[in-house]
C-alpha cells in the first residue's frame, strides 16, 4: 500500500466532507493536527495579502481557529490539500452573500506546479456534483496572474473588478472577479474527475 493510500484508508469522513483523491493529491477535511503545517505555511506575507481574510502574521492560534470553524454549513466544503504527506495547501467552497465562493491557497515551495488548478477542479466537480451548486463565484487579486491563471483553465469567466478589503494589509485593494455556472462545467468536464475515495 502507498503512503497516499494509507492516507486515505486513515481518515476519516469529517462533518459529512469526503477525501478526493486526483493523480497527485489527496483533498480532506482539516484535522487538529494540521495545526502546525497551516501555521508554518500561511505566515508567508506573499500568501496572506493575495487572500482576503488570511491575518499577517498567521500563528498556530489562527490555524486552529480556522479548523474549528470549517465545514459547519450546508454547501461548504474546506479540504486541506496534500501530496499524501504534509498540508500544502487549503481549497474550499464557501457560503457568501453572493453564493458559493471557490478560495485557495498554497505554500510558496508548491507554486508553479499545477497543484491549485488540480484541486480547485477536484473541488469544483464536488461542488456541482455532490453538493448540487448551480453556479460558483472567485477572485483574484489583480496582481496575482497565476491565480487568474488557475481560475480560465478551470472554466472561470471574469465579470469585472471590485474593490474588496484584504486582512493582512489592512485596506482594500483591487480583485478580479470570476464566475463559473452549471452549465459551462458540465460542457467542460474533460479534465480528470476527481475519485471519491471516503
Amino acid at each position: 500500500m502507498t503512503l497516499a493510500e494509507e492516507v486515505v484508508a486513515q481518515t476519516p469522513k469529517l462533518h459529512g466532507v469526503p477525501v478526493l483523491k486526483t493523480e497527485r493529491l489527496i483533498l480532506r477535511a482539516p484535522w487538529l493536527a494540521d495545526v502546525k503545517a497551516m501555521a508554518s505555511l500561511a505566515n508567508d506575507r506573499r500568501i496572506a495579502a493575495n487572500t482576503a481574510r488570511i491575518p499577517h502574521p498567521y500563528g498556530v492560534e489562527d490555524a486552529e481557529a480556522f479548523i474549528e470553524s470549517a465545514n459547519k454549513f450546508d454547501g461548504e466544503a474546506c479540504f486541506v490539500v496534500t501530496c499524501g504527506g504534509p498540508v500544502i495547501g487549503v481549497c474550499s467552497i464557501e457560503l457568501r452573500e453572493e453564493g458559493a465562493e471557490l478560495g485557495y491557497w498554497f505554500g510558496a515551495d508548491y507554486w508553479g506546479h499545477g497543484f491549485a488548478t488540480e484541486a480547485a477542479r477536484a473541488v469544483i466537480d464536488h461542488a456541482f456534483g455532490d453538493l448540487g451548486h448551480q453556479a460558483l463565484q472567485s477572485g483574484a487579486r489583480v496582481n496575482n496572474p497565476a491565480s487568474r491563471r488557475v481560475l480560465e483553465k478551470c472554466g472561470f469567466q471574469w465579470t469585472g473588478v471590485r474593490l474588496i478589503r484584504i486582512r493582512a494589509i489592512n485596506s482594500a485593494a483591487p480583485v478580479d472577479r470570476f464566475r463559473l455556472d452549471r452549465g459551462l462545467w458540465s460542457s467542460l468536464k474533460s479534465w480528470q474527475l476527481a475519485r471519491r475515495v471516503a
